[in-house]
């Protein structure tokens, strides 16, 4: 994974995605003292930054590949990105759930005419089921983040970013497989340097951070969590794995409380609304928002695909 293939990512897609406005976040500014943006990915196609990694595989493909139909396995956003880039391209294929996905990630799939099936109690048996399925098939399969094409489409929010601020001294991006940090990572490692990465989890589901910090993908049990999109284990293989170790600075976990009063404070000040998993690296800004202090700080919001049950419970 280079520079030069997210740059070809960023023309393979753009004409099929949109570029996310940059918006200042007076009120972290305020108790920060920082200079604080969101990127926001939650106006993405498909209210979720998925679009971008989807697209740029299945325009990948040969017309070959394509005739043989694709593969996708997704707690939600990123099999609503895959149905959108079917729909577009007139792809057809098959996307699997875990059977505790979102009620309304997988009606957001649905509606965009992709087949869904249940499977699985969690995304890595979702992934290796899908996996399998891809093969007998002769399928090709689409992973969430285990891929380098998916990494470089999600590297063009990067791209984006750096047209859009002039000095960006760090980061703060959800961390669930790894391929959206990846991609922004690598690419702002790349023109900017010093930039510093910083991934956030759930406490309830911190697979990929524990990882790097124990020199090997963790088998690690995942609780429930309000960032369902960051939740679930990390494939044994994950590409992503070596490119977090090599290019993420600092992992920060919060609870579930902290995640929840965020999501809370974000939507009574910004009023847009976003998932749970974009409310992770807003509340890790939070836990430590005095080492922001005189810096200019960008805050991804991932995505905005939230229940309305969840929602009202929350709220």
């Amino acid at each position: 994974m280079d520079l030069n293939e997210i740059l070809r990512a960023e023309h393979r897609i753009r004409p099929f995605i949109r570029e996310t406005p940059l918006e200042s976040a007076a009120y972290l500014n305020d108790i920060s003292g920082a200079s604080v943006y969101f990127k926001l990915e939650n106006l993405q196609h498909t209210g979720s930054f998925k679009a971008r990694g989807a697209l740029n595989k299945l325009l990948s493909l040969t017309p070959e590949q394509r005739e043989r139909g694709v593969v996708a396995a997704s707690s939600g956003n990123h099999g609503a990105a895959v149905a959108f880039g079917m729909r577009r391209l007139g792809i057809r294929g098959k996307i699997f759930v875990p059977e505790d996905a979102s009620p309304a990630k997988i009606s957001a799939i649905r509606r965009l005419d992709a087949e869904v099936e249940l499977n699985g109690p969690d995304c890595v048996v979702t992934e290796k089921y899908a996996r399998q399925f891809a093969d007998e098939n002769c399928m090709i399969y689409l992973s969430p983040y285990n891929d380098p094409q998916v990494i470089a489409g999600q590297g063009t929010i990067a791209v984006e970013l750096h047209r859009q601020l002039e000095q960006i001294d760090e980061v703060f991006i959800a961390l669930g497989g790894g391929g959206m940090i990846s991609g922004i990572a690598v690419y702002l490692k790349a023109v900017l340097g010093s930039v510093k990465i910083i991934g956030c989890s759930p406490e309830n589901s911190p697979v990929m951070s524990q990882s790097v910090k124990a020199g090997r993908i963790l088998d690690m049990e995942s609780l429930p969590t309000f960032s369902d999109g960051t939740a679930g284990g990390v494939e044994a293989d994950a590409i992503t794995f070596p490119l977090c170790q090599q290019y993420v600075d600092e992992f920060v976990e919060v609870s579930e409380k902290e995640i929840i009063d965020a999501f809370r404070q974000f939507l009574e000040h910004q009023h847009l609304l976003v998932e749970g998993a974009a409310a992770v690296p807003i509340a890790a800004f939070l836990k430590n928002k005095s080492a922001s202090k005189d810096k200019t700080a960008v805050i991804i919001l991932c995505g905005a695909n939230i229940g309305l049950a969840d929602l009202k419970a929350v709220l």
